[in-house]
Order: structure tokens, then sequence, then C-alpha cells
């Protein structure tokens, strides 16, 4: 059973996994830096203790940014989008928020660039 907040907890629309999508955001620029998924108890540890905690969908585990690598998000505000299927964390990130090293998980493949 999750601690998260029952008000909280109807508010949300999970997908067949119980997941929603979370967004993160640096605080200050509004770079997007990375995409991943909570479930309520995530979303539940990311509130209370203000580090980003998120469900690894390929190792069916919670997994805090940063525990291991030292790149950690630093959570200031987390917002719900309107339809309920997505959260909004705004961050401080330490380091790279990429597992492969780069600042953003949109680094390297732009598809588009307007000029």
């Amino acid at each position: 059973m999750t601690g998260l907040d029952p008000a909280i907890a109807a508010k949300l629309k999970r997908d067949a996994d119980g997941l929603v999508c979370a967004v993160a955001q640096q605080r200050g620029t509004n770079e997007v830096l990375m995409v991943a998924w909570m479930d309520d108890e995530a979303l539940h540890r990311t509130l209370t203790t203000g580090y980003a905690t998120y469900w690894s969908r390929s190792r069916k585990e919670y997994w805090v940014k940063g525990e291991t690598s030292g790149h950690v998000q630093r959570v200031h505000e987390v917002r719900l989008d309107c339809d309920g299927d997505t959260v909004l964390l705004t961050v401080d990130q330490t380091g790279a928020a990429c597992h492969t090293g780069d600042r953003t998980c949109f680094d390297a493949n732009v598809l588009l660039a307007a000029s």
C-alpha cells in the first residue's frame, strides 16, 4: 500500500501498468532533461524525500536519480498536467541527466531545428 495522499492518487490517470509519465525539467532554464515513469509509490517517495524517484520498467524496481552516479535531481516543484497522465518535476540537476552522460536525454538526436 502506498503512502500517496488519496486526493493526489485520485487525480492520476495511469496506464495499464499503473504508471504515469514523468518529465524532469531544470529549474530556472526550463530545459527538459529526461522522461521517466512513476507509479504511486515513486511519486510518494519523490514528494516526501525531495529527490526524484522513478520506476524502472526494465528492471522492475524503484530508482532514485543519481543514487549510484551522483547525478541527483533535487525536486523543487511537482505539477500534474490537465489530463492527470503526466507529472512535471522542476529540479536542480547535478551532473548529467542522461544515462549516456549527456546533459539531457535530448542532446543527441535533433530531428528539426528551425532557424
